[in-house]
């Protein structure tokens, strides 16, 4: 599991180190790692050029001792100091004495034009609220150079907390992170400036749960379900789906799908399309009663396609089983009444959807997805899956780490296939898991089935559901 803290959390575990070693330990313990990338990047260090773009807290620091470090194998580096009365004088100090140049801003475009390589050391993990205007040049000018950007602890600009951004923001092609992930290198809009993230480990001791996390091959294997000798259909749990209309049978079909990929015993259709879904998949037990006397399920998928059926929503609603809201779901089911229910509740909006719910632009969501998930989580009581480039799951309980998906491809974009997630993480429900984890675990294997579906190609949300077996044979292989 890949974990990532709070900027409080990081900066108490730093002080407690630090207390316990010799001064400047810590950040030449950063430095060593963070010049060890910047070679490999490099591949010859000897003759290249390198140019420090220099803030004055430690995240400069950090930048000139490994300066220094690259200067003594035969770079040439120049420190480019935003503030030069405020820079770290130690690590300042050190690049000298290893060769290295010092200059202001005045001529950073000359320099940063001509490098091998820049290393962004302008704002730490504490930078709040964008960045001033010189070092918004800055951040032009790497984003015109050739050079590859290498941010220290992560790219200036972004929020480490949140995952936000506030205007400019440097675009690093490697960001080379101490002692643990922060959420915004997990979690867009920053995860997209920060290129590939290299973790330096700092010897930090830090608390066992986590801000947020990503789940791996290895964690999603534990959570999905496998049948033992003596499962049946009913023991291996069956998932309800009240989907589709006659404007929309696809919706219907292709949930179905899902869940029928999702590790239940059985799926019970009920709605409108019935015709369709057993044409397409005959072992689908259908049902015209509604929900409530459709027979045994251990969970329900409700919305997918509904249209305007606020009725079969609310009778959906009051059933005594963990309940899966998705699209025209989360727009006709009551909040109180979603709010009241004593059985999990699992919604999947994508950013509009939430954006409707919250009575906010789908553009603040976008640009604030963890708190958008989290506030909507908290409005409805309810576990929220929060669908898009970076999908996260939030629990109503604060104090529950986010889950973020690290799989997918922006090739899912397409119709139909947040309905083959919802079926997906239905019958993990019915399964056995909880809202967190199934909402985890479909949000992943879907991830991975866009992947292998598409190959670099458009794919259908058919195509999709058909790749989820490859997905589940790939995690538990």
């Amino acid at each position: 599991m890949r974990t990532a803290y709070s900027v409080e959390t990081v900066r108490a575990a730093e002080r407690s180190l630090m207390a316990r070693l010799p001064e400047g330990t810590l950040m030449q313990r950063a430095a060593a790692g963070l010049a060890a990338a910047c070679a490999d990047l490099l591949g010859r260090v000897y003759g290249s050029r390198v140019v420090l773009l220099v803030g004055s807290g430690d995240n400069g620091g950090d930048a000139l001792y490994a300066g220094a470090r690259l200067a003594r194998r035969g770079a040439g580096v120049t420190a480019v100091l935003l503030s030069p009365d405020r820079a770290h004088e130690g690590g300042l100090a050190a690049l000298r004495r290893a060769g290295g140049t010092v200059t202001g801003t005045a001529d950073a475009e000359r320099w940063v034009s001509r490098a091998d390589l820049v290393l962004d050391g302008i704002v730490g993990i504490g930078g709040k609220g964008g960045l001033r205007p010189e070092a918004e040049r800055l951040a032009a000018w790497c984003g015109s150079s050739a050079a590859p950007v290498v941010a220290v602890d992560l790219p200036s600009g972004v929020d480490a907390d949140t995952g936000e951004v506030h205007g400019t923001a440097i675009r690093a092609d490697l960001t080379v992170t101490f002692g643990t992930h922060k959420p915004g290198l997990l979690i867009d809009p920053a995860r997209d400036h920060a290129g590939t993230v290299r973790l330096v480990d700092i010897g930090l001791a830090l608390p066992e749960v986590p801000d947020a996390e990503a789940l791996q091959h290895g964690d999603v294997a534990a959570l999905l379900p496998a049948p033992a000798a003596e499962s049946d259909k009913y023991r291996r749990g069956v998932v309800g789906v009240a989907a589709g209309s006659a404007r929309y049978p696809g919706a219907a079909v292709l949930a179905v799908a899902g869940a029928l990929r999702g590790g239940a015993g059985a799926v019970r259709y009920v709605g409108p399309a019935a015709e369709a879904v057993l044409a397409r998949f005959p072992e689908t037990l259908v049902s015209d009663r509604g929900p409530a006397r459709a027979g045994r399920v251990q969970a329900w998928v409700v919305g997918p396609g509904a249209g305007d059926d606020a009725a079969t929503v609310a009778e959906v609603l009051s059933a005594d089983v963990p309940v899966l809201l998705d699209a025209d779901g989360l727009r006709l089911a009551d909040r109180e009444a979603v709010h009241a229910r004593t059985a999990p509740t699992l919604m999947t909006p994508h950013a509009g959807e939430a954006a409707a719910l919250l009575g906010v632009t789908r553009e603040e969501v976008e640009r604030a997805r963890l708190r958008s998930a989290r506030e909507l989580a908290r409005r409805y009581g309810a576990t929220v899956l929060l669908k898009g480039s970076t999908t996260l799951v939030a629990d109503a309980s604060p104090d529950t780490p986010v889950r973020v998906n690290p799989t997918g491809t922006p090739w899912l974009a397409t119709a139909g296939s947040g309905d083959v997630l919802s079926g997906l993480a239905g019958s993990l429900l019915a399964a056995g898991l909880s809202p967190l984890d199934a909402g985890s675990a479909a949000a992943y294997l879907h991830g991975l089935a866009g992947r292998y579906a598409a190959q670099g190609a458009p794919v259908s949300a058919q195509d999709v559901a058909g790749a989820l077996g490859r997905a589940w044979r790939d995690v538990c292989g």
